[in-house]
Parts: structure tokens; sequence; C-alpha cells
């Protein structure tokens, strides 16, 4: 997830942690100044900024800048801008408007200016957070706090980051919430000139585009929200859904490293397998790879084949070496790869827990964190403790919570939601439960399916759905819980040479959508 316009936005009334509809406006006469900023894959991209209030009750207050991407319209007409979100919060999304213009069909893709941004606080929207720089380096505690001592030190860690975001952000944490986001949004689609934008977001994507479409019903055209937040549990709930749900996949993993003993040699008994996995695990505990892959960053590593299973054939490579040889050079590749965190992590992870801290309340007794966190690791190892640390500085935070957004639309005229039924980051029920609460929408499954950001990643049936709404606003409709299902996306097979493959579409989805949590 992630010239210049002054942009004046109304704000929109929030009671008791309720959402109102703000009362269409008249979009001004765009102002933005275009400039090319293409790359080698995305060559048509331009780019601009906008600046918004930082706090939208005071619109003529201090202002700040977020950055904007666009890929032009090249139909005739045109039906408008369509905004882009990776996630996060904290994923930038200025190279996403190149994908997804470039992943649609010419004859869809060309109807829309397709617009990325990075939201306020990410990558190059200024000022732009990083909280603590380094705070993944390598190689960090045990997750698991297996002694008071390390559990002690994981808290601290917790403490730490929090106490550093409020010392040098405490001017804007008050104002990173999905709800500032949300009227972001608007002032953009003011600045663009646009009396209605559509709207398509990924994972945490969906949830603004949500929150969006409750404050703004009229000025939506087209919503579209793959792999779905539940609305139900922002925060605290879902991460402790999602630690089940990444375990399943990664016993999903295991799995299928049985079904590949040839390539790998590990045996045909998954749970066998699983068995070797965490015996490497303690392993690297006691001494990491190369001094930077141990317990922790391992986890790191794997979870990123939680949310991309083309990811699998190079972790269970690196698995396999070192379970056979103790060779630790496609381990290090890997966590390179899928689990180190860089600058652009940092600034990410520090969007991503001012806004989830702020969004709504969190346990501020550390006996329920830990309660709940040893109950999930009993059942679900992989990253209860893992995901436990990477929200605990909510537990710290400086800043009060809002109350959690009703996202509930009868207003809407339309979204088209995608949802794959073993999706880990966003699990299914989210995706029912939206699929509820927007009276006019149709859910769309990938049934076994388990990549989370399922569409314009090489499913035919998927994208035909998406291509058809945004063409004319077509629909499926069933009498189930779903509209319509289509075949999952085939699993991975092993690599068949020491070169990587070209680039999949999905992997480099997979890649802009950063595996933010």
């Amino acid at each position: 997830m992630r010239t210049r316009a002054a942009v004046l936005c109304a704000a929109a009334a929030v009671v008791a942690g309720s959402l109102t509809a703000v009362p269409a406006q008249a979009a001004p006469a765009a102002q933005l100044s275009w400039k090319k900023c293409g790359t080698s894959d995305y060559p048509r991209l331009q780019c601009t900024s906008v600046q918004v209030p930082l706090d939208h009750a005071r619109p003529s207050g201090r202002q700040i800048t977020l950055a904007l991407s666009r890929v032009p319209h090249t139909a005739a007409v045109s039906q408008g801008p369509l905004l882009v979100n990776p996630g996060g919060p904290g994923g930038s999304g200025l190279a996403l408007a190149g994908f997804v213009a470039s992943a649609l069909p010419k004859s869809v893709a060309g109807r829309y200016d397709v617009i990325g941004f990075d939201p306020r606080g990410v990558g190059r929207s200024r000022p732009a957070l990083n909280c603590a720089p380094g705070h993944f380096e390598p190689e960090r505690p045990d997750s698991v706090p297996a002694t008071a001592a390390l559990e002690r030190t994981n808290i601290d860690r917790a403490k730490a980051f929090a106490a550093a975001c409020g010392r040098k952000h405490a001017d804007l944490l008050p104002h990173l919430d999905t709800l500032s986001a949300a009227r972001d949004v608007d002032a953009v689609r003011r600045a663009l000139g646009a009396p209605k934008i559509s709207y398509f977001g990924y994972s945490y994507g969906t949830y603004l585009g949500a929150v969006y479409a409750k404050l703004y019903p009229t000025h939506v055209h087209r919503l579209v929200l793959d792999s779905i937040v539940d609305p139900t549990g922002v925060w605290y709930a879902d991460n402790l859904g999602q630690e089940y749900a990444f375990d399943d996949r990664h016993r999903a993993l295991m799995a299928w490293i049985a079904r590949h003993d040839d390539a790998y040699r590990l045996g045909r008994d998954p749970a066998r397998i699983a068995d070797r996995w965490y015996a490497m695990r303690a392993a690297l505990a006691k001494k990491p790879a190369g001094g930077r892959v141990g317990a922790a960053e391992l986890e790191d590593t794997f979870v990123a084949g939680g949310y991309y299973n083309g990811y699998w054939p190079y972790l269970a490579e690196a698995f396999a070496a070192y379970a056979h040889l103790k060779t630790t050079g496609p381990l290090l590749e890997a966590y390179e790869n899928f689990g180190a965190v860089d600058s652009a992590g940092d600034n990410g992870y520090s969007v991503y827990t001012a806004v989830q801290c702020r969004d709504a309340s969190w346990p501020r007794e550390w006996k329920r964190w830990r309660a709940d966190a040893w109950r999930v690791h009993a059942k679900a190892p992989l990253m209860a403790w893992n995901n436990t640390w990477y929200n605990a500085p909510c537990a710290f935070w400086p800043t009060a919570p809002l109350r959690r957004a009703d996202i509930a639309n009868t207003e809407l005229p339309s979204a088209l939601l995608f949802q794959a039924t073993d999706d880990a980051a966003t699990p299914f029920a989210g995706g029912i439960r939206v699929h509820g609460l927007l009276t006019r929408s149709s859910l769309v499954v990938e049934r076994g399916g388990g990549n989370h950001g399922i569409t314009l990643s090489d499913n035919k049936c998927l994208d035909g759905y998406l291509a058809a709404y945004l063409t004319d606003g077509r629909m499926p409709h069933g009498d189930g819980p779903q509209d319509a299902v289509c075949a999952k996306t085939p699993d991975p097979k092993p690599l068949r040479a020491k070169s990587a493959p070209p680039a999949s579409r999905g992997s480099v989805l997979h890649e802009l959508l950063g595996f933010r949590r």
C-alpha cells in the first residue's frame, strides 16, 4: 500500500463512531499538473501531488501532500477515474496504477484514468512516517516467549516502538486512520474534477473502500473489493483470525511438499514434514543462518507463502537445502526476497501501526494479549506469537482510539466482491459478511483458492467478472451466499531449473501488494 493543488474537503460527521454520508458537492475544475514518471514496466505512468487537510474538521488548517500516479484513458469516452489501493495500511499504490492498467483488457482499462496514490504518511506522500528505522533488523528475539525474560524483551521492543512514534510524530498520529484516509480519497476526487470515482482495493484497501462508500455513496461509480477485511473484527479480532488461517496455509504448504517428494525428498507425510520444519526453527533459534535468519525471521519468510503459493517452490527448496545439508544460502536468499524489511517497509509498518492502533480499541492489559497468544499458539503455532508482537505496539499506543466504523450500506449503487475460500490474510468469513452489509453487492468466490489478491492474477474466470463489471456494471446474481464461483488457480509446480522463471502476473501483483497484514 502506497504541480500541487490545494484541496478543501468538508468534514463528515462522526457520531459515536458511526459514519454519516456526506452530501454530494460540485467538483471544482481540475488543477493538477501531471508529469511523465514512467518506468520500463509502466511507461505511460504520470505523476503529480495534491494537498489535503491534515485534519478534515479544519479544512483551512495545516495541509499535507499526497503523491498520485495516473495512466490516462485512451477511449473516446471515459468512465472517469479508477482509484486503486494495494492495502496495508501502509502500502504504496503508485506502481499499482501501472499494473492495473496493463493487466486489465485494453478495452476496459482504456475507459478509465487509472489513479494510484500513496495514502497519508506513506511512501512519497509528505510527511512520511518512519517511527523506528531498523526495527525489524535481524536477528530479532525469538517470537515465542519461552521465558519471562524473553517475553519482557519483546514487550520492551513494542513499547519502544510506540514511544518512538509518539515522540517523532505526535502531531500526525491523531490524524492517521481510515476515516481520514477515506476523506482524502474524496479530496482526490475533487482535485480530479470528477463528480464520481470508481475504486478498486485489495486487502486493507477493501476496508478503506467500504468506509469511503459509506461516507460518500453518491460519489461512487463502481466499487471492486478483492480479499475482503471483516469490518466487525477491526482490528484485534481480525488478527487473531489471521493466525489460525495462516497456520492452515502453512499446513497446505507442507502437504504440497509431500506431494512433490520426488523434488524435495522431505517425505510423504505432511505432519512429519511439519515436524522437520519446526525442528529447523528450533535450530535457527539457537544458531541463526548467516547471523541473520533466526526463528522470527524464518517465520517472516514462510508467512509469505500464506499470502501467495507462487512462492512455495522457493520456500520448499530453501527448507530442503537446510534439512538435508544444513546449507543456508537458499534460506538467506528466501529471507531477503520474502521476509526482510527495507526502508520502505519501515515506513509501511509505521503507517500500519499508526492506522490500526487509531482505528479501533485494542486491549490495554498485557495479560489479555498473553492469554490469547498462548491459546492460539496451542493450535496454530506458525505466527501466533509473531503476529502478536507485530501488533503489540497497539497495547501501548500514545493516541486514543476511535470507535470502529460501521460500513453497512443501502445507498451504494453496486459493488463487486472477490474472495478466496482459503485466504489467510482476510479469511473467507469477511467476504460473506461484507456481502451482507453492502445491499447491492455481488460476491464472486474462488473455491479452494488460498492466495490473497485473486483478480488480475491469471484466473480467467475471476477476471472475466471483473472486466464485465468495469465495462458496463454487469454483475452475477445467485441465490446462495455467493453469486458466482470460479475454480481456483492451479497450485505451482516445483522449479525445473536453477534460474527463476519469468515473472507471472500473479507474482508481480503480490510483490506490489507487499504482503501487508
